[in-house]
């Protein structure tokens, strides 16, 4: 059987930790920050951990980081 490949857009945006919680940037930042309240663009710093939902669907992007 070949290998499943990684769906490249999720290797970009996610990173799974040692014990399986994925991590990803707070929604919001990627542009249009003029248009953000000072308040939005604090509180959206940093990483976060996903819900047990989302982390299922980012998990079958990336197979072989479990």
């Amino acid at each position: 059987m070949p290998k499943m490949k990684t769906k490249a857009s999720a290797k970009k945006r996610f990173k799974v930790t040692a014990t399986g919680k994925v991590l990803s940037a707070m929604a919001g930042k990627r542009h249009g920050m003029i248009k953000r309240t000072k308040k939005f663009i604090r509180d959206a710093r940093g990483t976060r951990v996903l819900s047990e939902p989302d982390t299922k669907i980012v998990k079958t992007y990336m197979p072989y980081d479990r």
